[in-house]
């Protein structure tokens, strides 16, 4: 098991777990948080979050980026040129190739705006970006951003922030066996059991925010979710028992008294 790594352009990931970096109280606490959840990837929202600015509190005061992978993305981006805009900024601040690309379609679902995120992705596969996609749960689409050239496929369980965990198991479950990329659930995972479920359909990990930073105990969650991802992937390799309509008796029948 310690050999079994989540591998994203070709560098070994110990933990399945990947922690977001927003609504949390402080950057005191999201440190606290993701060294709880065991998480060797951090979510970055370029726009929201400071990791530029010396003359404000830094994130990287707090997190190191050299003990931790940061993963900028395009959190707030409604269209192409704006996400564009965004991990550019993101590279050439820190040279971060690396990154997470979303585009949003509208602010009340903040469901991702397909046709833009396969032409955004597209753009920085060929400009030499590592791209990790969120994305609806369309399996269709979903192959077309792995043939553009995407890094990882992230299909969302429900909407951002909404904590309704996967409302989709049967379209997961198709982009899981068709993808020959990680497909880690990206959005909508409300407390651990969800996380524990993902995993055991087979998903390569999970990318988990507001479950965290909007928790009672934000610490205690974090940690919660890091076992749930460990038991999950373990309940997966282990192989589950076939389900049935009917009962079977747990204990032979043979040499019955």
């Amino acid at each position: 098991m310690q050999k079994d790594n989540l591998i994203i352009d070709k560098k070994k990931f110990k933990s399945r777990l990947i922690v977001g970096t927003g609504k949390y109280k402080s950057f005191k606490e999201t440190a606290l948080a993701v060294k709880a959840s065991g998480a060797e990837i951090v979510t970055v929202a370029v726009r929201r979050v400071n990791i530029l600015d010396k003359k404000k509190p830094l994130l990287m005061d707090y997190l190191n980026p050299k003990k931790i992978v940061y993963l900028p993305n395009t959190a707030g981006c409604y269209n192409s040129i704006d996400a564009l805009r965004t991990l550019r900024l993101a590279r050439e601040m820190g040279g971060w190739k690396l990154v997470k690309l979303e585009v949003l379609g509208d602010k009340k679902t903040l469901y991702p705006n397909m046709i833009e995120t396969i032409k955004s992705t597209k753009i920085l596969v060929k400009e030499g970006f590592k791209v990790m996609v969120y994305c609806s749960d369309d399996p269709i689409l979903a192959k077309q951003l792995e043939d553009a050239g995407a890094a990882a496929i992230m299909p969302l369980a429900s909407p951002i922030g909404s904590g309704l965990g996967i409302q989709n198991k049967v379209n997961i479950s198709l982009i899981i066996k068709q993808s020959k990329v990680p497909v880690l659930i990206d959005a909508g995972i409300g407390t651990a059991s969800d996380a524990t479920i993902a995993m055991e359909m087979g998903c390569d990990g999970v990318l988990i925010n507001s479950a965290i930073a909007k928790a009672k105990d934000p610490i205690l969650m974090a940690k919660s979710f890091k076992d749930a991802v460990i038991a999950g992937r373990n309940s997966y390799q282990a192989g589950r028992m076939k389900k049935n309509f009917f009962a079977e008796a747990s204990s032979p029948l043979k040499g019955l008294i």
